[in-house]
Parts: structure tokens; sequence; C-alpha cells
């Protein structure tokens, strides 16, 4: 029995298992095309939804097309508004000034807010104008830079000048005569701590008006004194204005400030001087300078890669010995400072007579190395022959020629400097203001011939380290000298006396008229600070000066110089 049984349940569970297959896959096909059907739907959303996405889009595009040649167009006619109504003007306060202001008559505008309300002429604001540095401020429509420097110096000198940081290159070196040349000196000073302001203004996307002030305290009023309050004067360095045309390559600049005949860094721009980098504030022999007051007309070419000047300077001439051999005759070649009625002039200086201005034209070049320079100086000399019941007025023509170059031998490391300048009557242009003229035979004027000149080099070893020397030197190149009467006249004559000049307190002369100034110097400057705070520097300077005189009775003694100085300054804004 047990044999029959088994085969019968197997194929009863067999055919069950079969039927049970058979009702599963229908209704596992019929759960897949719905799955399927599903994704279907939700694809077809998606891509509705991105069609819509896509049309959001386009006008979202069209909308933003549209702005912008809406926000164009309102520019455009801003502008074309702007230019009728003319350039928006400010008060004192920084305000704009309603349209009413701007219809007043001028010279009678009410200015919203000023304390100056019948003040007319406030220069225009201008928008555009470029990023403020450090030290700018803005006034309104003006660029205001501040500078300067505050400085703590030392000076030695192994013979005593009695000067402070300006050393006296010439008659100030003394000889053994004089106590003073055994004798050395120090003094501390305080003196040429700088301030300086400029200002500037631009009616005109190329036009800048320009007034630049520049003091120090290298000056001494009646009462300045070293004992106690060493109150020394502020005095002015540079004062001027200057109108410029950046499309027309020029400018006119009239004030106080450096010669025309000064080299300049670049071209003749104004504040680009090259000065020497000593601490002494009298520079070196043989550097060309003064700050003279004066008209200049500057015409550039090529962006200034050339230029041409030509400037009208204050006249100014020292004289030595005003005597003559003409018989009962005075020579008035200068005047003394009156000092009252009126006058504010030094009552303690002499003021020559020259009755027109110092002339200097001037060529520079700067063709991509190096900058290049000439220039011409013509002067007219001027004095009174004096007799009882007349006299005669006498000019002479002076003047000379010069050069002078900057070569960047190793880019920002290392430059060159040179300059010379020969010619008659030109002492009051060298450092160490050696006479300009003497009086000739017939009471005129008598020109010195002098050549000056100056070579330099500064080492850039650093960011913060640089490293200078100059040599440089002033010299009159012969006598201008006459006898009449057995009485020695002129400049270097060699019958004038300096049979005293070697011996302490000596009875004998000592007319030591300089025949050349020489000078070697070295010094280093440390920037060990600096960063938007301004820049904190140090530097030493040592220089070697010898003076020699013309031969005359009892020989030609010469005398020297050994300065050390120090200098330890503060510049807050640069």
């Amino acid at each position: 029995m047990t044999r029959r049984f088994f085969p019968k349940a197997g194929l009863m569970a067999a055919t069950a298992l079969c039927s049970a297959s058979i009702t599963i896959a229908p209704a596992m096909a019929d759960t897949t095309s719905t799955q399927i059907s599903s994704i279907e739907k939700q694809i077809r959303a998606l891509e509705g939804q991105l069609n819509h996405m896509k049309r959001d889009l386009t006008e979202r595009g069209q909308e933003v097309k549209a702005a912008r040649s809406e926000a164009a167009t309102a520019s455009r006619q801003a502008r074309e508004a702007q230019e009728r109504m003319g350039p928006i003007r400010y008060d004192t306060n920084g305000r704009p000034l309603p349209p009413s202001a701007l219809s007043a008559p001028p010279g009678y505008a009410n200015y919203a807010g000023s304390p100056y309300p019948n003040v007319a002429g406030y220069p225009s604001y201008v928008s555009s104008g470029p990023k403020l540095k450090q030290g700018q401020f803005a006034l309104g429509g003006v660029r205001v830079t501040l500078g300067g420097f505050i400085e703590a110096a030392g000076i030695y000198r192994s013979r005593n000048e009695a000067a402070d940081i300006s050393s006296s290159f010439n008659t100030g070196i003394p000889y053994p005569q004089s106590p003073n040349y055994h004798q050395g000196e120090f003094r501390g000073s305080a003196r040429q701590s700088r301030i300086s302001l400029l200002a500037e203004g631009n009616p005109d996307s190329n036009t800048t008006l320009t007034a630049y002030y520049e003091a120090d305290f290298n000056s001494s009023g009646t009462s300045s004194n070293s004992g106690e309050s060493n109150s020394y004067t502020l005095r002015e360095r540079v004062l001027n204005a200057e109108y410029a045309r950046k499309d027309e390559d020029f400018f006119v600049l009239g004030g106080q400030t450096w010669s025309l005949a000064t080299m300049t860094k670049t071209g003749m721009n104004p504040r680009t001087e090259d000065l020497p980098a000593v601490i002494d504030a009298q520079y070196v022999p043989g550097f060309v300078w003064t700050r003279n007051v004066g008209l200049r007309v500057v015409k550039g070419f090529q962006h200034d890669k050339y230029d041409i000047g030509l400037a009208v300077e204050s006249p100014e001439s020292s004289y030595t010995q005003a005597a003559t051999s003409i018989a009962g005759a005075t020579i008035n070649t200068t005047n003394p400072g009156l000092g009252g009625n009126g006058s504010t002039l030094n009552a303690t200086a002499s003021y020559s007579t020259e009755y027109a201005p110092d002339v200097i034209a001037k060529f520079t070049a700067d063709p991509g190395w190096g900058h290049y320079e000439l220039f011409g100086v013509a002067r007219f000399l001027h004095d009174r022959v004096s007799v009882l019941g007349g006299g005669s007025s006498k000019t002479v023509l002076a003047g000379g020629g010069g050069a002078g170059m900057i070569l960047p031998l190793i880019p920002k490391k290392l430059e060159f400097q040179a300059n010379v300048f020969a010619g008659e009557g030109i002492g009051r242009y060298g450092a160490s203001q050696l006479n300009d003229a003497t009086i000739a035979r017939d009471g005129s004027p008598k020109p010195l011939p002098e050549v000056m000149a100056l070579a330099g080099l500064v080492y850039h070893a650093t960011k913060k380290i640089d490293i200078y020397g100059y040599v440089g030197t002033e010299q009159i190149t012969h006598r201008e000298s006459y006898n009449a009467g057995g009485k020695a006249y002129g400049y270097g004559n060699a019958l004038y006396s300096n049979a005293g000049c070697n011996t302490e307190l000596s009875a004998g002369t000592c007319t030591a008229n300089t025949k050349g100034i020489v000078q070697g110097t070295a010094g280093a400057w440390w920037k060990f600070l600096k960063g938007d705070f301004g820049t904190m520097q140090t530097g030493v300077q040592y220089s070697y000066t010898k003076r020699s005189i013309f031969e005359g009775v009892g020989g030609n003694p010469s005398t020297d110089e050994n300065i050390v100085m120090f200098s330890f300054r503060y510049y807050p804004f640069q």
C-alpha cells in the first residue's frame, strides 16, 4: 500500500505547483506594466516643468535686456541734462548746491551752509577722480595731500662754523687765524622738520589746477636762540600754483619753487627735483639749485618724452670788494634791507641792484633709458658808479650753460647722477655760494668765471636700506683783478695778503679769496618701519670738505672741515 500511495501524492503536488505558477505570472506582469506607466507619467510631467522654466527664462532675459536699454537711455539723458546745467557744485560742507544757488549773479552766489555767503569761485566736483591714497582727503572737488616729516638731527663739525643743519662750505670754514678753527661744534636740531600741503582740482578731464605749500623751521627771528626755548621760526620753502593741460602736454607754474636750472627726475615736472640724498640742508658743493620766485612755461612732446621750458626768476648777486680806482667814486652794488617804513625785507641782509630777472631756458629728454638735461642761464648784473654831481649806471650780461643726467645703471638698484654748470657770474646757483662778481676798472660789474660739477651714486641695497655717495666741486677758474696807483683791486689779486691766515689771533691780514671748494660725502638711510602708518627711518652722513684760496702775499693756505650728521625721521603720510 505504501508504494502505491507516494506516486499519487507527488503527482498531486506537482499539479498544484504548476497551477500556482500559472496564476502568479499574470499578476507579476500586471504589476510591472503599472510601474512603467507611472514612470512615463513622471517623465512627461518633468518635461512639462522644464518647458515652463525655459519659457520663464526667455521672458526674464527679454525683461533684463529691456531694463538695460532703459538704464542706458536714462544715463544718456542724465549726462545731457548735466551738460546743459553745468557741473555740480558743492558748498563748504560738501553738500550739493540747489539749482537756485547756481542761478545767483556771479560773485554773489548764496552757498547753503557756507560761512562766506558772498564768495564765488568754488571748484567743480569731479566724481571720476583717482582713488584717495594715504595722507589724502577731499574737500568738495579738491583733493588735498598732506606731506612732510618730523626730524631729530645731530651735527658734529671739526671746525666751528656756528651753523645749524645747513653747513657753510665757503667762508664759514675758518682758517687757523680764528679760534673757531681749533674748536669743534656739536648741535642738535629739529629745524629741518617739514610740513607740506598739495591741493589739486580738475575743472575737466584734461585740466589740473594745483597749489603747493612747503615750509620748515630753518630760519630765525630776532629773539631766536639756543639757550632755553630754542624757538626758531617757520619759513617759506616752496609756495606756488600751477595750471596744466594733459591733452596738450603743457603747464604754467608761478610762485616760489626750485629753479628751472635744478635737475629733475623726469621731464620738468614740479616736485620731482633730484636732490642729493644727504642730511645736510645745504646739500653738496656742485649741486645746482636755488629756491626762488619766478614764472615758467613748459611744453612737452610725445607725452613728456621731450620737454622745453622757459622761466624768469627773481635775481640776486653777491659781490666781493666793491672798491674802485676811480677817484672820488662810490660803487653801489647792494642795499641793506630797510626793515621799516613799510619794507618787509630782512634788515640784516643785503639785496643786489639788478633791474631784470634771471632768464633760464631748458631742454629735457626721457628716451627710455635715463634722463638728460641741457640748460642756459642769462643774468643782468647791474650797479651804479656815483661821483659828486653825477654818475652812471652799468649793466653787464652774465650767465652760462649746463647739463645733467640720471642713469639707472642697474634698474631699481643703482642710479648714477651728474650735473655740470659753467659760466660767469653764476655763484648763486651753487651750494657753496661763491661770489658772483667783483668790480672792473671802469666800475662796472665783473662776473667771476666759474665751473661747478657734481657726481654721485645711490644704491638701493634692500627695500629698507639706501646707500649713497657724492663728489662735488665749485671752482673760480681764474683771477679777475687789476692794479692801479700801487693798489690791488678785484678778486684773487696776487698782491692781496694772506700772511695772517695761519697764525691764531694774528694781526696780519687774511684776505682769503676762495678759489675752490671740493667735497666727498657718503651716507645711508634705513627705513626700519614702513606701512599704512607711514615711514620711520634713520640715517647717517659723513663729509670731508676742502677750501682753497688764491695765492697772495704769504702764500695760499688751505683749510678743511669734517662733518658727521645723524637723522631720525618720521614721515606720517608716506
